[in-house]
């Protein structure tokens, strides 16, 4: 499945590509050939977890530059009175008689411990396009859904801490 990326999502990847290859790539190159000139190297821990922690910056440069290519692109522009993408939406819950603030984002940044769900998620994909007042049901899956009552929806600007989900 390709990912739904914004024009600020995109450069975010481009700008930790960049630094992956500039900074982190030198700093594991550098401490592989640190860790080799300790002699043995089949004995040696240093070496092995260099040269692990080298592979996996190469594998999540790979991973970025193609998640680059497949992308579409999509705006994060909405209506003023409807749930887009980048938006604070407040949510009763009628189900606990409860409210909850969230933010919707793409998927590659979704984090539901900071309250910012993607748009691939159940309540990202029913609250979508949704205006204040608007009651929602949210199919979790064959055997359970609820409702939700959006109740405000603000435009949020982006936040620099935002980050893109990774390793």
């Amino acid at each position: 499945m390709r990912e739904r990326l914004t024009k600020s999502d995109v450069k975010k990847i481009e700008e930790e590509i960049e630094y992956r290859k500039l900074v982190v790539r030198k700093e594991a190159i550098e401490a592989v050939k640190e860790a080799r000139a300790h002699g043995d190297l089949s004995e040696n821990f240093e070496y092995h977890a260099a040269k692990k922690d080298k592979g996996k910056n190469d594998s999540r440069i790979r991973y970025l530059e193609r998640m680059l290519k497949t992308a579409e692109i999509i705006s994060d522009e909405s209506k003023e009175d409807e749930v887009g993408i980048n938006n604070t939406v407040t949510v009763y819950f009628e189900e606990d008689g409860e409210e909850q603030v969230f933010r919707l984002v793409t998927s590659i940044r979704g984090n539901s411990m900071k309250n910012l769900i993607s748009t691939e998620s159940p309540m990202g994909k029913a609250i979508l396009g949704h205006k204040a007042g608007d009651r929602v049901q949210i199919k979790v899956n064959e055997n359970y859904s609820y409702y939700v009552v959006v109740r405000k929806i603000e435009n949020t600007e982006e936040d620099e801490n935002d980050a893109i989900r990774g390793y």
